[in-house]
């Protein structure tokens, strides 16, 4: 996520937050901006999005026609706000904020490792075990596998990142070298 989009994003992913926490739809309000966030990456509605030439109320329009039966009306006027501020483009970047928010809020953190190699489900729950012991929340883990790395394990945790991979170290030397 480009942080730029980020910065315009939270603002709009707190106040639903704090919405739906307020009216105890937490889940509701999560499904909703998935399917919008979804609705808004697909290339054709993007394009109709970014394009300067459609007006509000057809771009509103579509969007709302798309989510018939799925979007309550608060999250209709959701999407009729977004669109009079032209932040539609942003719909990703609110979802995932909202995710991390409900995330804390449930007391847990989405973890991404990456290793060199697939990383065996044993290991991943070790891993997630230790994750919990040290954060002191419950841990989802995704894992993908990055072959650059050598070996070892890189984590993102939020805003903690660390590097256990090989790849880490020899640039790490190699900075310390002024290499």
């Amino acid at each position: 996520m480009s942080q730029d989009l980020i910065t315009i994003a939270r603002p709009y992913a707190e106040a639903v937050f704090a919405r739906a926490t307020e009216t105890d739809k937490l889940d509701e309000w999560g499904e909703a901006l998935e399917f919008l966030a979804a609705v808004a990456s697909d290339e054709t509605v993007a394009d109709i999005i970014a394009n300067p030439a459609v007006d509000h109320e057809r771009k509103a329009g579509l969007l709302l026609d798309l989510g018939e039966g799925r979007l309550s009306g608060e999250a209709q006027n959701l999407v009729r706000l977004l669109v009079e501020n032209d932040r539609l483009p942003v719909l990703p970047e609110i979802a995932g904020l909202y995710q991390q928010l409900k995330a804390e809020h449930d007391g847990a953190i989405d973890v991404d490792v990456v290793t060199a190699y697939a990383l065996d489900p044993e290991l991943e729950k070790e891993l997630a075990d230790a994750l919990k012991q040290k954060l002191g929340r419950e841990v989802h883990i995704s894992s993908s596998e990055d072959p650059s790395l050598i070996g070892g394990v890189k984590v993102r945790a939020g805003d903690m990142v660390i590097d256990g991979s090989v790849a880490g170290a020899l640039s790490q030397l190699a900075n310390e070298l002024g290499i």
